[in-house]
């Protein structure tokens, strides 16, 4: 009879154990947690284990049991994790099952599901990254951008006393680093931040150095270290790094491991019981030319409204330079997704509309001459990787001969820096070119695209020496080889040339005379040719 009874409670013991590996199985929190001896603190930890684990599976296994006493026992338990895609994670257990005064109950601890977890610890399934990451290099193999460490400078409302103060300190102490930063600029700042820190700027690690003891004085002033892929070469600033550190990102992602990880209660970090983290990609050949984009950089500084330039190689479609200046860089990334009307450039289309069609230019609708457009590339989308771009966009349907004769419907086609140069290179090349911003990776289009006849690349040279003949062309003219075509549009201009195996083109917002773009194309070239200066 004694023996009959202490089976039973053994039985009623394993069943315990039985029922808590089911619910654990189900990450059915709350009813598992009743089976232990602290009900409240083991829900908590469950809870966040499986939470932090998701989308994880897992499939807690009793492998052994052995009653020690009419009170007590002891149990194994082999425990899989899988995170999909061949994660997995394996380990063993141990437990104690003791009778209370309310049944038999797992006597908990937060262990006994999860290695190295306890009471003060939370667990996380993460993504890992590979170290070190991918550095850009540019199109003549030298360091473009690399990944380093960035000193955000941040002003926390909660530590700050008297705002003006704090926020004309700030400004002085970054000056010598940012000037346009101001007092006024930050206060206003941090009046809509919502009681949260505003960043004021980042600091690379040498002029943090020099400024850290100035900062320090700033009542409110904190401080985060953050890694960053950013230009090996401070003078080099493009729209076009934006996009080079999505296609880092995208190639860190691909790369990119798994971990288990543990922290304590203050977010500091334990250690990782499980994940792998396999090697980095392979470093990214960007097609910028640095010389090249310094130029371009040069050349839209010297203007006060907003301005763009983009170059690409018409033999490759390889862009190697991409700049615009602050006040256009005020309305987002313009060179690439600022829509423009064509203006006087309508002409080259409607030119290749004629011929295709053989009819007098005069006779040719705007319609048909936006539909041209498409020959050389604006209109078309391309999925370049990393890249945010439009090339253009045709939004006005026909309209009469006698409007384009009397100069309207200009506006009929949209078209941005960007696709403007990949226009400029199609020309030159005899047909649309595929863009690209990292070499052997040309941007994909659905867009069914042919080779420009002979008679229409005949047509478009025409108009190319009749435009550089130009009294407009006169700066640029000067300079051997170049050919190109000049137009307005309304207040603003475009220019697009060639020269050899470069095509670039110019947008100027509000020109002060026709010849603006000539005198940014000449300031490019000029740059171009001038000896590099040392960094």
């Amino acid at each position: 009879m004694g023996s009959c009874g202490l089976q039973n409670r053994t039985s009623e013991a394993e069943a315990v154990v039985e029922r808590f590996t089911g619910l654990l199985d189900d990450q059915n929190y709350a009813d598992a947690a009743q089976l232990t001896s602290y009900p409240s603190a083991a829900s908590a930890t469950l809870k966040q284990m499986f939470a932090g684990l998701q989308p994880g599976k897992v499939d807690y296994k009793k492998t052994q049991f052995i009653s020690l006493d009419r009170e007590s026992a002891i149990f194994s338990m082999d425990v899989a994790w899988n995170f999909g895609d061949k994660r997995n994670w394996n380990y063993s257990l141990k437990g104690n099952v003791r009778k209370l005064a309310i049944g038999w109950r797992i006597s908990w601890d937060p262990a006994v599901v999860m290695p190295q977890l306890d009471h003060n610890r939370t667990v996380r399934l993460v993504r890992t990254m590979p170290t070190p990451a991918p550095k850009v290099i540019d199109y003549t193999g030298q360091p473009l951008m690399t990944e380093q460490v960035i000193n955000v400078v941040k002003l926390d409302p909660a530590r700050v006393t008297d705002p003006v103060l704090s926020t004309d300190a700030l400004a002085k102490a970054i000056e010598p680093v940012a000037p346009l930063i101001t007092g006024p600029a930050l206060l206003e700042q941090l009046a809509t931040s919502q009681g949260k820190p505003i960043v004021a700027v980042n600091l690379r690690e040498g002029d943090f150095a020099i400024l850290e003891p100035k900062l320090a004085a700033v009542p409110g002033a904190v401080l985060e270290k953050q890694p960053r892929l950013i230009a090996a070469d401070r003078r080099v600033w493009s729209p076009m790094l934006d996009a080079l550190r999505k296609v880092q990102e995208d190639s860190q992602t691909q790369h990119s491991g798994w971990g288990v990880q543990l922290f304590e209660q203050d977010g500091r970090y334990v250690g990782q019981p499980a994940g792998y983290q396999g090697p980095p990609g392979p470093d990214i050949a960007a097609t910028l030319d640095q010389k090249l984009q310094r130029a371009a950089e040069d050349a839209v500084v010297s203007v006060g409204t907003p301005a763009s330039i983009v170059a690409i190689q018409p033999s490759t479609g390889a862009i190697v330079a991409v700049a615009q200046n602050s006040q256009a860089s005020e309305h987002g990334s313009v060179a690439f997704t600022g829509l423009y009307p064509v203006g006087g450039m309508l002409e080259l289309f409607r030119n290749i509309a004629a011929v295709n069609k053989g009819k007098a230019p005069q006779d040719i609708s705007v319609q048909d001459a936006a539909e041209a457009a498409t020959a050389l590339g604006i209109g078309v989308d391309f999925k370049v990787p990393g890249l945010d771009e439009v090339t253009g966009r045709i939004t006005v349907a026909g309209r009469s001969a006698e409007q384009v004769r009397q100069g309207g419907g200009s506006d009929a086609v949209l078209a941005s820096p960007y696709g403007m140069a990949i226009a400029a290179a199609s020309a030159a090349r005899g047909g649309v070119v595929a863009p690209m911003i990292e070499v052997g990776r040309p941007g994909a289009t659905e867009a069914q695209l042919g080779p420009l006849s002979p008679q229409v690349q005949d047509r478009l040279r025409a108009m190319y020496r009749e435009s550089t003949d130009r009294p407009e062309f006169t700066t640029v003219r000067t300079y051997r080889d170049v050919t190109g075509y000049i137009a307005t549009a309304g207040p603003d201009g475009w220019l697009v040339a060639t020269l050899g195996d470069l095509a670039f083109a110019i947008h100027i917002n509000d020109i002060d005379a026709e010849n603006a773009t000539s005198r940014m194309a000449a300031r490019l070239l000029q740059s171009l040719a001038t000896p590099d200066r040392d960094k």
